[in-house]
């Protein structure tokens, strides 16, 4: 089939191959010229036979608001699109609703893999209508992994990007365990090869896993991380999880403090332990250090 990709960087750009390598047809729009088959949205609908599947793979919130504003314009009744991205499931729902008034199909894709996804395939989970996943279904078994797993109609519009937010929220959780292992191994005396240590959990442990065998790798690449500055950044996904566990009054008290831990990552001096420090002197004569 024919398929609009809008959005060609790491992302996009590896799933537009794998995509072609599964025999379908891509015509790609970029801002970037260098990468695009076409130049503009309305010269990449016109380039495609209706009925129109178009994927958008561009930053959430304004991004993505402005290029579905546009394809609409220029999109007719029966086309669909599919948000690829990482938007907020609540954005889903309103894209469903102005793309639906005029007849156009919405699906919302989440969509996991990074930059092994064309090696090894995109998990998948998507939300939407069954005739919109129907018209969308050829593109998910082009990315999704081999076999019967990897793939995942969630439930209505939005249900893709909020069990592909959920999924990041383990994520951040399990990284951080990982993390927390890894620095105590590092300052416990006894232990002489961290690395190795990692490396033996990856057969016949209860935590094996593809995170555990990216940390072995990263510690083969640079075996006390020293290249590395103390810095993690959080996505957007991290933060909507905590959020919607406060309003479905779900406690996440794992996935909570690995997102604050990110946080903490952003202070080189902590303004809350200088308050910590100052209490400590203040209640019990404890030392304090000196800026």
């Amino acid at each position: 089939m024919q398929l609009g990709l809008v959005g060609l960087g790491k992302m996009g750009g590896n799933m537009r191959e794998r995509i072609c390598r599964a025999g379908h047809t891509v015509v790609g729009y970029d801002r970037n010229p260098d990468l695009a088959d076409v130049h503009s949205l309305k010269e990449l609908v016109d380039a495609l036979e209706a009925p129109r599947v178009v994927w958008i793979m561009v930053p959430a919130g304004e991004p993505t608001q402005s290029t579905i504003d546009e394809l609409a314009e220029h999109l007719s009744p029966g086309d669909v699109v599919v948000d690829g991205g990482n938007s907020r499931w609540t954005d889903d729902e309103k894209h469903a609703e102005q793309l639906g008034a005029k007849g156009i199909g919405f699906v919302d894709c989440g969509v996991s893999g990074g930059v092994w996804g064309l090696e090894y395939g995109y998990a998948l989970m998507y939300g939407g209508e069954p005739e919109h996943i129907a018209e969308v279904q050829p593109i998910f078994d082009a990315l999704k992994p081999e076999g019967d797993r990897g793939a995942v109609h969630a439930g209505k519009a939005g249900a893709g990007h909020f069990a592909k937010m959920v999924h990041n929220g383990i994520e951040y959780a399990m990284m951080q365990a990982f993390a927390e292992g890894w620095e105590l191994l590092e300052a416990a005396g006894s232990v002489t090869d961290v690395r190795e240590v990692f490396r033996s959990w990856q057969e016949g442990t209860v935590i094996r896993s593809w995170l555990l065998d990216l940390a072995v790798k990263a510690l083969d690449d640079d075996e006390h991380l020293e290249k590395l500055r103390g810095f993690a950044q959080d996505s957007g996904e991290g933060r909507w999880t905590v959020e919607a566990a406060i309003d479905h009054a779900v406690p996440l008290p794992a996935i909570t403090a690995s997102l604050f831990a990110r946080f903490s990552s952003r202070q080189d001096d902590s303004p809350q332990m200088k308050m910590i420090a100052a209490l400590r002197n203040q209640f019990g004569g404890h030392a304090v250090e000196q800026a």
